[in-house]
């Protein structure tokens, strides 16, 4: 399921074959995003009704953030073993918890902006899970009933700015930092979520390449425990953490500059693709 918008309409649609299929409420008002229609949607098909299919390429049709505005947009960082071991950093023994702002989202091919305050801007290609059920204190063993689906985040970060104090969150949540999309991948269409190729491209060049086998702290677990610290609303969005690759760990480093594409690719759910400009 995608955001779309066609001239001066937004809609909800689901992609299949290369067909575009609006999904609209029962009364043929649209829904206001992919969370809305977790809401009140899924498990009741009775109030979701299909339009007229529309075409990928349809030159009018644009793909925006799936949830362009989460409730709570959570990120977990140093959650994979390869990771982890390219920064010279011990296995968390807690998953490390920060978030970003619902100003950070953008959606596919739109322009990743390279702040004026920051010269080491870095890329990290996420699994993001799209929370459908609201709970608190969810057990391990039920975690996985509460996921609505499945899309992609770039966590955008200002590494200047997130090692200059303990405190991510400033080198983390810029406006543009939380590149999202191109659709929301529902469970059922996703065998194991922990056995998924995880890539991303700079200007064609592969720089992370990995699978979501190596988190140390797997989707269950990370909603069990993050529903122990605070109450998971429908349509919370978790970035899972990033893999090995990442630019601030290259020898020399590697940050995005002005005129860069990024493509974040993971299996069975698509290609987020976004341009990069500097701050105008």
């Amino acid at each position: 399921m995608s955001l779309c918008s066609r001239g001066d309409t937004t809609f909800v649609a689901q992609v299949i074959d290369g067909r575009v299929i609006p999904l609209q409420k029962e009364a043929g008002t649209q829904w206001r995003d992919v969370a809305d229609l977790i809401t009140e949607g899924l498990g009741n098909p009775t109030k979701v009704s299909v339009a007229n299919p529309l075409s990928v390429k349809d030159q009018d049709l644009t793909f925006l953030a799936p949830i362009p505005r989460p409730p709570k947009l959570i990120c977990i960082g140093l959650n994979y073993r390869d990771h982890a071991a390219e920064t010279n950093m011990e296995l968390p023994r807690t998953p490390v918890v920060f978030g970003k702002y619902a100003s950070a989202v953008i959606g596919p091919d739109e322009p990743i902006v390279l702040p004026r305050i920051s010269s080491q801007v870095d890329y990290e290609a996420e699994l993001a899970v799209v929370i459908g059920r609201r709970g608190k204190n969810v057990p391990v063993e039920q975690a996985m009933d509460f996921v609505a689906g499945y899309t992609i985040i770039n966590d955008v970060s200002a590494r200047d700015l997130q090692m200059e104090s303990g405190q991510w969150l400033k080198g983390k949540t810029c406006d543009t930092f939380a590149p999202m999309g191109p659709w929301v991948v529902t469970t059922d269409e996703v065998a194991d979520p922990h056995d998924l190729h995880v890539s991303l491209r700079l200007n064609g060049e592969t720089m992370q390449d990995s699978n979501t086998k190596q988190m140390i702290f797997p989707i269950p677990e990370l909603i069990s425990y993050l529903s122990r610290l605070f109450t998971l609303e429908v349509g919370d969005v978790i970035a899972t953490g990033t893999p090995s690759g990442v630019g601030f760990a290259r020898r020399p480093p590697i940050f995005l500059q002005d005129g860069d594409l990024v493509e974040i690719e993971i299996e069975g759910i698509g290609v987020l693709r976004n341009p990069v400009v500097k701050e105008r």
